[in-house]
């Protein structure tokens, strides 16, 4: 062989002179005279050192050779074709709503600050926000209706859904209450909770327990005068001055901010995770990846 290095554009020369038979007609294909597919074809086997066609009539046929080369160049071409292919897929999927299911009992400013990110990368698409019960939303991400889940656990091991839970992040939680409350409760906290009005996050919050057993430790029971499925509502609540309430600690200034609240202290001990759920085992959409660097930054 002339050359150690193989020239594609002669590959595909040959190819389709052999698909089409004539070299007039693989000239007609490749919008070339057919001289120049003749000189091409000539340094096509002068660099591999062999013949690749014979004639029959006015067809040209493969030499053995030929058979061989054409095999390998078949499957050369459908991999680049798969290739193609494969980014054109990936391309119309980035371009195609990202479908986000979110429990009732998320915090929704938790999951703003992880989700808004993913409207700003290369190709964001349109976010789609599904709010429904954990259970339900698993089924919808069973049946591919969802692409990923935002929850404050994994997958629970008795629900039969194939699928992937990564951890987010973690935070621990702080007290907050209105002014008026806070002004109360602050000095001597947590002893000053005994006995003061509280909104409890709802059986389906996984932190509640933690928040039950960590008043059992500290000897104190508050008044339950309400509880919440909807983070969103207790927290409304607790701005009109109805309890004091629980939050995570990384959306502390973002609390007190929003609902005009101040914080008591923190909950020690006592935890909020946030997963990631995916059929897919790594985060290789880029709302994906957005949302995992957001996380990341949360603290």
């Amino acid at each position: 062989m002339a050359t150690s290095e193989l020239n594609f554009k002669h590959l595909r020369y040959f190819w389709t002179v052999a698909r089409a038979g004539t070299i007039a007609e693989a000239g007609r294909l490749l919008g070339l005279a057919p001289h120049s597919i003749s000189a091409q074809l000539a340094t096509f086997e002068g660099a591999l050192g062999v013949t690749l066609f014979r004639r029959s009539g006015r067809r040209l046929v493969l030499t053995e050779a030929g058979e061989r080369i054409l095999g390998d160049a078949e499957r050369i071409f459908a991999l680049g074709d798969h290739i193609l292919e494969s980014v054109r897929e990936d391309s119309l999927r980035r371009s195609l709503p990202f479908r986000i299911g979110i429990p009732d009992a998320m915090p929704k400013s938790v999951v703003h600050r992880l989700i808004e990110p993913a409207l700003h990368t290369e190709r964001p698409g349109r976010l789609v926000c599904r709010e429904a019960p954990l259970a339900e939303l698993l089924a919808e991400l069973a049946v591919r209706r969802l692409d990923l889940i935002i929850a404050d656990r994994p997958i629970p091991p008795t629900v039969s859904v194939r699928g992937h839970s990564t951890l987010l992040g973690e935070s621990a939680l702080t007290m907050f209450a209105a002014p008026a409350l806070a002004a109360r409760l602050a000095n001597g906290f947590p002893a000053t909770l005994d006995g003061a009005p509280f909104l409890l996050p709802g059986e389906d919050v996984t932190h509640r327990a933690g928040l039950l057993q960590w008043f059992d430790a500290h000897g104190v029971q508050p008044s339950i005068v309400a509880e919440f499925d909807d983070s969103a509502l207790m927290k409304a609540f607790g701005q009109a001055s109805a309890g004091a309430f629980a939050a995570p600690t990384m959306i502390a200034d973002y609390v007190c901010q929003q609902y005009g609240v101040q914080a008591l202290g923190e909950v020690t001990g006592v935890t909020t995770q946030v997963y990631a759920i995916t059929t897919e085992r790594r985060l290789s959409h880029p709302a994906m990846q957005a949302i995992h660097e957001a996380a990341g930054k949360m603290g």
